[in-house]
């Protein structure tokens, strides 16, 4: 079977490299052919990405016929998003696989297809708390820069 392996951080800061790893290993235990790897380096949120705007036109090609991403937030952060997007691979005759969360679209059960919508969800979730996080941070950060006083935050520093 040929393969197409997607991977994405949100930062520069990030490395893809195990996501990469792990796939390329995960392909080689199934004897499968990665026929290629399309990585991003912008948030999940954001519908229009490089690689996976490749990704989905190699997919329309059928270029391989299927794609393994190391986890269901890493293809994506909307729920909407991402299962538009696994429903129009699934249309072109694509299998998506997480491999994480064993998930396998091949197995067209009504479970399945309950698991992709329920982890699509949390990984858009998880987006809205960490925004909000981020910005009950910004918001104590500059009341206490106004106040003249420093104000920490434990996940970075500015």
């Amino acid at each position: 079977m040929k393969v197409a392996i997607y991977t994405r951080v949100s930062t520069g800061g990030q490395n893809p490299d195990l996501q990469r790893r792990e796939l390329e290993e995960y392909a080689g235990r199934h004897e499968w052919e990665v026929i290629g790897v399309y990585e991003d380096v912008v948030s999940g949120s954001r519908s229009n990405r490089p690689g996976r705007n490749r990704l989905m036109d190699d997919a329309r090609a059928r270029q391989f016929d299927a794609v393994i991403c190391w986890s269901l937030d890493r293809f994506g952060r909307s729920l909407v998003d991402c299962i538009r997007t696994i429903e129009e691979l699934d249309r072109q005759g694509v299998r998506f696989l997480c491999t994480k969360q064993n998930i396998d679209t091949d197995n067209q059960s009504p479970t399945g297809r309950l698991v992709v919508h329920i982890m699509a969800a949390f990984a858009e979730f998880e987006r809205a708390l960490i925004q909000e996080r981020v910005t009950s941070w910004l918001r104590r950060y500059r009341h206490g820069r106004a106040a003249g006083g420093q104000v920490s935050a434990p996940w970075f520093s500015v």
